[in-house]
C-alpha cells in the first residue's frame, strides 16, 4: 500500500503536526515530525523518502489553518495533551513593596576566598532574576574585608566573574569593599561623634561578662573627648591587633546577647596578614555588618535577598541605620538549601585542592560551577531549579536528580546521538547475506541535523563482520539467544567466551524484533572504532570505543551516548575524552 493511501498513518501524522503547530505559534516543523514518526513507527525506516512526502503534505495542510482553529481541533480531539502543554513554567513570586521604588536594586556579595559553587546559586539567581524581572539593577560586590580568617585570593575575583557570566547572571555595577575603607571610616567617625558608637578596649572575656549581665562595659560611657582620641589612635595605628574594636550601640537588655553592642571594626596586623589587593596599607578593617550595611544603603539596595542565617545580622544593622537616619531595605530571608551528596564547604574545597585530594576546582566530584560546567550541566538548568524552589523560608533539601531533571530537558533536544561501548568485547557475526549501508540520524526528532553513515561488508568465506559490544551487554548474552543490533539487524548467539562471542545473521526486520521483544544493544563495527574514555562524577574512568564519526566533535560539545548518558567532550584528538553529565 502506498503511504499516501494509509489513512491510519496520515491521521497519526496529522495529530502530531497539530500538536507541534500549537507549540510553535501555528507552524508545525516537518523535520521534527520525521523523527517522531520513525521513533514510534520504526517499520517505515526503509521508506523515509516516501514518508517525508506524506509528512510535508500533511504539515502544509495543518499550517494553512489559523492558530485558533488548530487549537480548537486539538482541544476537541485530544484535550488531555493540552493540560500538559498549558502547564506554565514556574515563576518567581512578586517582590514585597516593589511599587515603592523607582528602580529595584539587588546584589550578590561573595567573599573571594573560593570559587563559586552550587550553594551560592540561590543568592545569585534570585537576586539577578528579580532585578531583571523589574528591569532593575543587579550589583556584584566583593566583600573582601577579612585578610586574616577568610582571606581573599586574587585568582577568585576573576573566577567569580567568569562563573557569573557562565550562569548568565551579568551584573550592572561592580564594587570591591577593600577599595572603600575610607568611606567606612568617615561614617564610623560620625557615629562616634554622635555618641552612637564607641571604641572598646575591653578584652573579649571582659566584654562578654558585662553583656551577658546586661551591663555596659566601662568603655561605653567614657567622655566624647576620650572616645574621639581613641578613634584617632585606631586610625593612626596606635593600637595593636586585639587591643580595641569599634562597637555600635544597641539596647543593653536586648533579648539576644549577640545583638548587644555588636562589633563593627577591628584591628588586623596586615604586616603579618597582608591583604592580596591593598597589602599593608590598612590595619583597621570593618566586620561584615558594618561594611555590608553601609554599602547596601549607599548603593541604593531596595531588596536584600539572603539566607535566614542572616536574620540576626539584619537586626544588628537596623540599629546602625536608625543611628544614621537611613531606611532599611526590604529583607527577604530564605531557608537553607542542601544538595544531597554535593561538596559545598568552601574551606574543604580549597583544602582538598591544595592537598591534592582534588585535581582542581573543576574536579567532577565537586559541586563548583567550574565542575558542573566541565560535566555539561547547563546554567539554565541551575536557574530553573532555583526559581522552582523560590524564596521559601523553610529549609529545602534537594538531590542531584532535581538538577538533572531540568538539565535533561535541555540536553535531550540539543544533544546529538552516538554509540559508545564500554569495556568492549569482540563479537563476530557470520552469514551476512549482503552489504549493509547504514544511515542513522544524529537526532531522531531533528533529522535535518544529518546522519552517521557506515558500510558493513561481509568478509571471507564465512561472510563475516566483526563488531564491538559493551562488556555489560556481553555478560547478559546466552547461546541461541536472539538480539538486535540497534538500527542494523537481528542476530542469534552461537557461542560465547570471556573475550569473544560468535553469532549468526538472523534477519533485518525491526518489526520481527519488536514483536518478539528482542533485546536491543549498541555496537561499533571493527575498523570504525575511536578510543574513548568517560570520566564520571566520582572521578572513576570508563574506557571503551565511540563511533569513528566522533572524531569530528569539538571540546564543549555535549552529546548523548545512547543507553549510556549525556557527556561533555573535553578532548577529541588521539582519543576521545568526555565527562559524564547524567543519564
Amino acid at each position: 500500500m502506498s503511504l499516501e493511501d494509509d489513512t491510519g498513518l496520515r491521521e497519526f501524522i496529522r495529530r502530531a503536526a497539530l500538536l507541534n503547530a500549537v507549540g510553535h505559534d501555528g507552524k508545525a516543523q516537518a523535520s521534527a515530525l520525521v523523527g517522531k514518526v520513525l521513533g514510534e513507527k520504526a517499520e517505515y525506516r526503509s521508506r523515509v523518502r516516501e514518508l517525508t512526502v506524506v509528512i510535508n503534505t500533511v504539515v502544509s495542510e495543518v499550517n494553512s489553518l489559523a492558530l485558533s482553529e488548530q487549537k480548537s481541533i486539538v482541544e476537541k480531539n485530544w484535550p488531555e495533551t493540552q493540560k500538559k502543554h498549558e502547564t506554565e513554567e514556574k515563576r518567581l513570586s512578586p517582590l514585597s513593596n516593589a511599587d515603592r521604588y523607582s528602580v529595584i536594586t539587588t546584589r550578590f556579595s561573595p567573599n573571594p576566598d573560593c570559587v563559586l559553587h552550587l550553594g551560592s546559586a540561590r543568592a545569585i539567581v534570585l537576586s539577578h532574576e528579580y532585578a531583571r524581572m523589574y528591569n532593575g539593577k543587579f550589583i556584584l560586590r566583593f566583600e573582601d574585608t577579612d585578610p586574616k580568617t577568610k582571606k581573599p585570593q586574587l585568582e577568585f575575583y576573576e573566577s567569580i566573574r567568569q562563573d557569573l557570566r557562565w550562569l548568565g547572571c551579568v551584573w550592572d555595577e561592580e564594587y570591591i569593599q577593600s577599595d572603600r575603607l575610607e568611606i567606612y571610616y568617615e561614617i564610623v567617625g560620625k557615629m562616634i561623634s554622635d555618641n552612637n558608637a564607641y571604641v572598646c578596649e575591653c578584652t573579649p572575656e571582659e566584654f562578654r561578662n558585662k553583656t551577658v549581665a546586661k551591663e555596659a562595659c566601662p568603655c561605653r560611657n567614657v567622655s566624647l573627648d576620650v572616645q574621639l582620641q581613641r578613634w584617632q589612635n585606631m586610625l593612626e595605628g596606635n593600637y595593636q591587633e586585639g587591643e580595641a574594636v569599634v562597637r555600635i550601640k544597641t539596647e543593653l537588655d536586648h533579648p539576644n546577647p549577640a545583638i548587644r553592642d555588636w562589633p563593627a571594626l577591628r584591628i588586623i596586623d596586615t604586616k603579618k596578614y597582608p591583604h592580596p589587593r591593598v597589602g599593608s596599607k590598612y590595619h583597621l578593617w570593618p566586620l561584615y555588618n558594618l561594611a555590608a550595611g553601609i554599602d547596601d544603603h549607599l548603593m541604593g539596595m531596595t531588596h536584600v535577598i539572603r539566607g535566614k542565617e542572616h536574620y540576626t545580622n539584619m537586626i544588628r544593622q537596623k540599629y546602625m541605620y536608625q543611628h544614621l537616619g537611613w531606611e532599611y531595605p526590604e529583607a527577604i530571608h530564605y531557608g537553607r538549601l542542601k544538595i544531597m551528596g554535593a561538596a559545598l564547604s568552601k574551606s574543604k574545597i580549597v583544602a582538598g585542592v591544595n592537598e591534592g585530594d582534588y585535581t582542581d576546582f573543576d574536579d567532577p566530584r565537586l559541586g563548583t560551577f567550574a565542575a558542573l560546567k566541565k560535566r555539561g550541566i547547563q546554567p539554565e538548568a541551575i536557574k530553573k531549579m532555583i526559581i522552582e524552589v523560590g524564596v521559601k523560608p523553610n529549609d529545602v533539601t534537594l538531590s542531584w536528580e532535581n538538577l538533572y531533571a531540568h538539565n535533561r530537558k535541555i540536553l535531550d533536544a540539543t544533544s546529538n546521538r552516538y554509540f559508545f561501548v564500554a569495556n568492549p568485547v569482540e563479537l563476530k557475526v557470520l552469514g551476512l547475506p549482503k552489504t549493509f549501508y547504514i544511515k542513522m540520524p544524529l537526532h531522531s526528532e531533528y533529522v535535518d541535523r544529518g546522519f552517521r553513515e557506515y558500510i558493513i561488508e561481509p568478509e571471507g568465506d564465512q561472510l563475516r563482520a566483526m563488531f564491538w559490544i559493551s562488556k555489560k551487554d556481553a555478560e547478559t548474552l546466552q547461546p541461541e539467544q536472539m538480539i538486535r543490533f540497534m538500527e542494523l539487524f537481528n542476530i542469534q548467539i552461537n557461542s560465547k567466551t570471556a573475550n569473544n562471542i560468535t553469532a549468526s545473521y538472523a534477519s533485518e526486520s525491526y518489526e520481527e524484533a519488536r514483536k518478539s521483544k528482542t533485546p536491543l544493544i549498541q555496537w561499533i563495527h571493527r575498523g570504525d572504532e575511536y578510543s574513548a574514555q568517560v570520566i564520571h562524577q566520582d572521578a572513576s574512568v570508563t574506557m571503551g570505543f565511540a563511533e569513528s564519526v566522533c572524531k569530528k566533535l569539538k571540546p564543549d560539545d555535549i552529546i548523548q551516548f545512547e543507553r549510556y548518558g549525556f557527556v561533555r567532550i573535553n578532548e577529541a584528538s588521539e582519543k576521545l575524552i568526555a565527562y559524564y553529565a547524567q543519564k
